[in-house]
């Protein structure tokens, strides 16, 4: 269930919000200053904070920096006034996704709350890949296979990452050693390559899956047969 945190200390704009924002399957969360915000978080993370910079107990500004420390993958909008636009720099330079001017529309801020929720599924989505008892954990770095955890190199998470992400279309094999090798190094040995797609292969258990394209490269896809 999606939960989104509304931190707002204007008893009529917070409700309105409340209102404007509550549909089936989303828990709204109000707030209306930062000490009750910071023990609602110890709580458990959420999926949105809607945060005004003004508040009775402290600058939104600074709860901001706080949390993109502790949650960084959290979408933040924020709530400001027409003279702020340093404040909007700011918080945009400090993490914010988006920001919202007031007075507003609440339909405007409907869409642009469903908007960063969206982002967030589809970044939370390509961080995690499943697929016949493998599971791909690339933001937590884990890797299971059939619920045995299987440790990788920096270089084979790399290498996995790019292949799962683009599962059925094959990689050249210039393609991955830019993409993998970024730190400048002159020159990669061609065998460098090589000798990774078979340690890959081999923790995985995935030679069904990791596939040779001859005269290109390599490809995540099931052998069938």
């Amino acid at each position: 269930m999606e939960q989104i945190l509304i931190v707002e200390d204007d008893i009529s704009l917070n409700q309105g919000l409340c209102r404007a924002l509550k549909s089936e399957n989303r828990q709204i969360i109000s707030c209306m200053n930062l000490k009750s915000t910071r023990e609602q978080l110890l709580c458990g993370s959420v999926s949105l904070v809607l945060l005004d910079i003004n508040l009775p107990d402290g600058n939104g500004l600074d709860f901001l920096s706080e949390l993109k420390i502790t949650d960084p993958l959290c979408p933040v909008i924020l709530l400001t006034a027409n003279d702020t636009e340093m404040d909007i720099v700011t918080g945009l330079e400090q993490g914010a996704d988006d920001y919202i001017t007031k007075p507003f529309s609440l339909s405007v801020l409907r869409a642009r709350v469903n908007t960063q929720l969206r982002k967030q599924a589809t970044s939370v989505h390509t961080a995690l890949f499943q697929m016949d008892g493998f599971v791909f954990d690339f933001d937590q770095m884990q890797f299971r296979v059939n619920g045995t955890a299987i440790e990788l190199s920096k270089t084979e998470q790399k290498l996995l990452r790019l292949l799962v992400e683009n599962n059925g279309k094959p990689m050249s094999r210039s393609v991955l050693i830019d993409r993998i090798w970024t730190d400048g190094a002159e020159y990669v040995d061609e065998n460098a390559l090589s000798v990774t797609v078979k340690r890959l292969r081999d923790k995985l258990g995935a030679h069904d899956y990791i596939q040779t394209v001859y005269g290109i490269g390599y490809i995540w896809e099931k052998k069938h047969g």
